[in-house]
């Protein structure tokens, strides 16, 4: 699984016009799988992902998580981030990203870790053609892989 995170000030995702996950203080998450992911590798990205620790402290050091903060998650599917533009020409090649039948439940079982750890999530709609605005905070980018 990969994920890239983007600490946000808020975050929405519409789908043929019409707003279907939104939040705001937190993180907008794209998350990709690959055809080895399983349950553990979500189970463990959960757990980092809902403890990172990068909003401030009291003394302006990233020293805080989403719980720490009362922050919200954003999950979108997105099987490009396993895109291969490299190997040849100059479209890439999407043959890493596990088929639909394999990622949809790991991104629903990824979700529901993250609800687990006590954190409110939203999500956009696996497969859809998706509109993702955001307004960044920092800006603060990590990737978290596994």
């Amino acid at each position: 699984m990969r994920l890239v995170v983007q600490r946000v000030k808020n975050a929405k995702v519409d789908v043929e016009g019409k707003t279907v996950g939104k939040v705001d203080k937190g993180f907008m998450v794209l998350c990709g799988i690959t055809h080895e992911d399983t349950e553990k590798n979500a189970d463990l990205l959960a757990r980092k992902l809902c403890n990172l620790r990068v909003f401030e402290d009291e003394n302006d050091k990233m020293n805080l998580s989403l719980k720490d903060v009362g922050g919200e998650l954003l999950i979108i599917s997105q099987f490009t981030l396993y895109a291969d533009g490299m190997s040849s020409g100059n479209r890439p090649s999407f043959i890493a990203a596990a088929r639909p039948e394999k990622a949809e439940p790991l991104y629903n079982y990824f979700l529901k870790k993250c609800e687990e750890e006590g954190i409110h999530v939203e999500k956009g709609i696996f497969g859809a053609n998706m509109q993702v605005s955001l307004l960044n905070d920092g800006p603060v980018t990590i990737i978290l892989e596994k």
